[in-house]
């Protein structure tokens, strides 16, 4: 597995998931955003317009990319919960990075959408019942029926694997 690209490896899970494996991973969803902000502090122009690996996205692409992506899930969390195993609508995050917004917004933009946006994320999910946690969605895509509290792991997992492009690439160049 490339490193630069997985720096934390997949997200695996396999079986049930625990009370306290969810509870760990909403605190990882909402420690989020203060994370990537942690990460990118202090970086000029030139730095956030530094791939975090050969042929990767910039270090502002990745900041968008988790707005973008987290914007993606949380609907996908509400129309779970409102409706019977919904086929959601996938997105060409590649073809979205490639746009202005994603190639040369200043990242405060999607921080502080990200500050807002999961703000109210974990309202959704300190309220929702244990039950609830076992609605799902459609992957039009693959095919698979992804379980709430499954995809509370991935999106646990998709901020700690865009925080560690910026944060060892930081490290890599020394900044």
């Amino acid at each position: 597995m490339d490193a630069l690209r997985f720096p934390i490896g997949l997200f695996e899970h396999v079986g049930d998931i625990s009370e306290s494996q969810l509870q760990q991973w909403m605190a990882d969803i909402a420690s989020t955003p203060s994370r990537l902000r942690e990460a990118v502090a202090g970086l000029t122009d030139e730095q956030l317009d530094t791939p975090y690996r050969p042929g990767g996205w910039t270090v502002r692409q990745v900041v968008h990319h988790v707005a973008d992506s987290h914007m993606n899930s949380y609907t996908r969390f509400k129309l779970a919960l409102t409706e019977e195993s919904p086929t959601i609508r996938p997105y060409y995050e590649d073809r979205w990075a490639e746009l202005s917004d994603g190639k040369s917004a200043p990242v405060e933009l999607s921080l502080a959408l990200l500050d807002a946006l999961h703000s109210r994320w974990m309202i959704l999910l300190h309220d929702m019942q244990p039950e609830q946690f076992a609605h799902a969605f459609v992957h039009p895509e693959s095919g698979n029926t992804i379980r709430l509290d499954w995809n509370v792991g991935n999106y646990a997992w998709h901020g700690n694997h865009h925080i560690a492009h910026i944060t060892r690439l930081r490290d890599r160049k020394g900044w």
